[in-house]
């Protein structure tokens, strides 16, 4: 099985496969910020931006990773990434992830309304498992990830070191295909009141 890297698009997003043309637009975007990666696994920020760039154009090659850039369509400008990546081919699993964006496209319609485009896509490719896991230092993070519908599994101890070499604790959402259905409905419904 593949996740296609296709353009998705909704009224107020549209998320573009990662392609050279973007690569400037999205460095102004999210290498911003320096205190919000500085808990991330992975940074962008500042001269970091072009391994990471590099290692998602590689995994994007590749077929395991479909990494996306977050336009806006209120004003057209690229605000953040998100990410179908590790995809586990056997057992129909990805995960839903390296979500960054610039702070002012956070908090409002951009992250359920990618959100719902890249759940959409991943159980329209046959996905039976979309995993959604991060810091448990960050509570804000994992709100975000309750209020979309995902459940709460488990908290991995000592299961990544950051690139600032401090090993961090990880909590593990996931939505099946069963859940699908019933977290879509509760998506469109929040969406629906931005309308």
């Amino acid at each position: 099985m593949k996740i296609e890297p296709v353009v998705l698009e909704n009224r107020w997003v549209r998320l573009e496969p990662f392609a050279p043309g973007l690569k400037e637009a999205l460095r102004a975007a999210i290498s911003v910020d320096p205190e919000a990666w500085s808990i991330m696994v992975s940074t962008a920020y500042g001269e970091a931006f072009d391994p990471w760039w590099d290692g998602f154009m590689k995994r994007l090659a590749g077929g395991r990773d479909t990494p996306y850039a977050v336009r806006r369509l209120s004003d057209g400008r690229i605000v953040g990434a998100s990410s179908l990546h590790d995809l586990v081919p056997e057992h129909r699993r990805v995960e839903l992830g390296s979500t960054f964006y610039h702070p002012d496209a956070r908090g409002g319609v951009i992250n359920p309304a990618s959100k719902r485009l890249l759940l959409g896509h991943a159980f329209d490719s046959g996905i039976v498992r979309v995993e959604i896991i991060t810091d448990a230092i960050n509570a804000r993070s994992q709100a975000a990830i309750a209020r979309l519908g995902a459940v709460r599994e488990a908290v991995l101890r000592r299961h990544k070191t950051t690139h600032t070499g401090r090993v961090r604790d990880t909590v593990m959402f996931a939505i099946t295909d069963q859940d699908w259905p019933e977290v879509m409905a509760r998506l469109d419904a929040r969406l629906a009141a931005f309308a």
